[in-house]
């Protein structure tokens, strides 16, 4: 796949289909190779143009420790993509941790956000806490075995499986500086009352002006509860708050599929085309 520096970051993309522009984030901290991302996109291409990319830090892209917040470096990056691939105003979509760069790109680089469409957003007290797992391997490593122990975590294989190169980027970092930035990213996933989204204040969500759709969150989900969407919603201006294309049962199967190994709670997404179609 090809790859355009953003700030001396190389990140991996693909472009499918044709019309006009929208980008599409995973979630977690995952590649554009997750099962649910590309049959959404392939749906999507059958009326426009497609990017997929990998975030700094995951899949083929380089691995960047700048930013306040592992999210906010994301959706700079996200708007240097847009701008280096001269796409224009863009759609701009994602969910789960995808959903949070998406948001964030919005507020902070409205010139290139043309639509903002987001799901499955992470939030309250548990859903945000447990997004610490992806600082915390790292700092325990670390401490006890520098970045040779940080290189051989699981939480890098898929990234450095991807980009080799990757390996003496993480080798060549400070232990203590990247300690540190750590630490920084780690205070996002700290619940705050002025922050409905991890890292995300109400004043920046206040201050969107792009179109907005979001798809209600599932009302028996932790990880990403019902009420962070309404909070969402109320705060952006003119968005639109619908209900998601799968049922709480469905949902909630998938759920239990994942932790189980089985499954992935991604694998619906195809069926958000429609209404992303509809909206843009």
């Amino acid at each position: 796949m090809p790859k355009v520096t953003v700030d001396g970051t190389a990140l991996r993309y693909e472009i499918l289909g044709s019309g006009d522009p929208v980008i599409l984030t995973p979630g977690g901290r995952m590649s554009l190779d997750i099962p649910g991302l590309r049959p959404l996109g392939e749906r999507l291409a059958e009326r426009m143009t497609v990017v997929l990319w990998d975030r700094p830090n995951t899949g083929g892209s380089d691995f960047n420790f700048s930013g306040e917040t592992e999210s906010a470096m994301a959706a700079d990056h996200m708007a240097g993509l847009i701008r280096a691939l001269d796409l224009g105003p863009t759609v701009v979509a994602g969910g789960s941790a995808g959903s949070r760069v998406s948001v964030l790109c919005a507020g902070r680089h409205p010139e290139v956000v043309k639509k903002l469409v987001v799901w499955m957003m992470s939030g309250g007290p548990f859903g945000t806490t447990v997004l610490a797992h992806y600082v915390h391997p790292s700092i325990s490593e670390a401490m006890v075995a520098g970045m040779e122990g940080v290189a051989d975590l699981p939480e890098w294989a898929e990234n450095l499986a991807l980009n080799p190169a990757g390996r003496d980027q993480l080798l060549a970092l400070d232990t203590g500086d990247f300690i540190n930035v750590m630490l920084r990213w780690m205070l996002a996933y700290i619940p705050r009352p002025d922050e409905p989204l991890p890292g995300v204040s109400k004043d920046l969500l206040a201050g969107i002006k792009a179109p907005t759709l979001i798809f209600a969150n599932g009302k028996e989900d932790l990880y990403h509860p019902y009420e962070v969407s309404v909070a969402v919603h109320e705060l952006i201006d003119g968005s639109r708050l619908v209900a998601p294309p799968w049922g709480e049962a469905e949902f909630s199967e998938a759920s239990r599929r994942r932790r189980a190994g089985t499954g992935d709670l991604f694998d619906g997404w195809h069926l958000l085309a429609p209404g992303i179609l509809d909206f843009v």
